[in-house]
């Protein structure tokens, strides 16, 4: 497939999109385990953000493998090559983070209990669930800055000088 847009390699325009819409998507993700406001008015948004999350990342992986076989194989850009390869477990990840805290909440709510306040394994449970949702929305939040990091000096690296 031609990964080009206009004449631009597309994996620059996507990029963008993952920039922000992993880091929104985990940040509505927490939200949502923790603020019981932001969960009500997020509702499915934030599942469907999750969701939309590893396909655009697995998009943007593929136009840059494709920009890859076309530009200089510095050390740099394989870098950040190996750093964007490690974003789709985490987008992955992610959605099933949005999933099991919207479900969480929305079983709950359901069933007219509050199991994060409930006692013995409930409160395990819920404590273990918001750890672990927390926990995928950091990770996942940090490997898009440590990949865009990677990204930028590889292109911009040297460019202003010191």
């Amino acid at each position: 497939m031609n990964y080009e847009f206009n004449g631009l390699p597309l994996h620059i325009l996507l990029v963008h999109a993952v920039v922000v819409a992993l880091p929104v998507a985990a940040l509505c993700t927490a939200a949502t385990m923790l603020w019981p406001t932001a969960r009500r008015r997020l509702g499915m948004a934030t599942p469907l953000l999750g969701l939309v999350c590893p396909a655009l990342v697995f998009v943007t992986q593929q136009a840059g493998e494709w920009l890859l076989l076309r530009v200089g194989h510095t050390p740099a850009i394989l870098a950040h090559a190996n750093d964007g390869r490690t974003l789709l477990p985490w987008a992955w990840a992610l959605l099933g983070a949005s999933l099991a805290a919207w479900l969480w909440h929305r079983v709950s709510m359901q069933k007219r209990i509050a199991v994060h306040l409930g006692t013995g394994w409930g409160r395990t449970a819920a404590v273990l669930l918001i750890v672990a949702v927390l926990a995928v929305c950091a990770g996942a939040t940090a490997d898009v800055v440590v990949t865009g990091e990677a990204g930028s000096r590889a292109v911009w690296g040297g460019v202003l000088g010191s």
